[in-house]
This record gives C-alpha cells, sequence and structure tokens, in this order.
C-alpha cells in the first residue's frame, strides 16, 4: 500500500484517483506524520459496503440465536408464503 502526505494529494489529486483507477490498491494519507484517511477507488469501496452488509445480516442473526429469537422449518416456511403471496 501507498502512503502519500496530504500536502501531496493536495497537488497530485489527479494523477493519484487515476492510479487508483488502474492499480486499484488504497492509499494511506498522512497528515502532520499520522495516518488521516484511506484513499480508495469507487469500486473496491461498494464491494467492502457489501460485504460488511453481509457480515452484519450474520451477526443480526447470531444474536437472534443466541437470543432465542428462532421459529422452526415449517413455521418459517409458512411466513415466508404469506409474505410472498
Amino acid at each position: 500500500m501507498r502512503t502519500e502526505l496530504v500536502t501531496t494529494l493536495k497537488r497530485k489529486a489527479t494523477e493519484i484517483i487515476a492510479e487508483l483507477e488502474t492499480e486499484r490498491d488504497p492509499v494511506l494519507i498522512t497528515q502532520h506524520g499520522r495516518p488521516a484517511a484511506y484513499l480508495v477507488d469507487v469500486e473496491t469501496y461498494e464491494d467492502t459496503r457489501r460485504r460488511l452488509a453481509v457480515l452484519e445480516g450474520i451477526a443480526r442473526g447470531e444474536r437472534a440465536i443466541d437470543q432465542g429469537r428462532v421459529v422452526g422449518h415449517t413455521e418459517a416456511k409458512k411466513r415466508m408464503a404469506r409474505g410472498l403471496s
């Protein structure tokens, strides 16, 4: 992963963004010697968001199981049938 100063980003934003589109490798932006932000291409960002949504759904399901909020197969089929009609 590449690291750039925030001042470099200001001067070379077009060039850095063009490289992101082709290389798809995140760029760590530092400010005053400390990490400030990551710059990623749109496709990588959207893919990450989709993956996060799936993981959040799995976590909700695991919490529901832990809390005993579950139904059997037959009941689930009935509920699905009502929802699809």
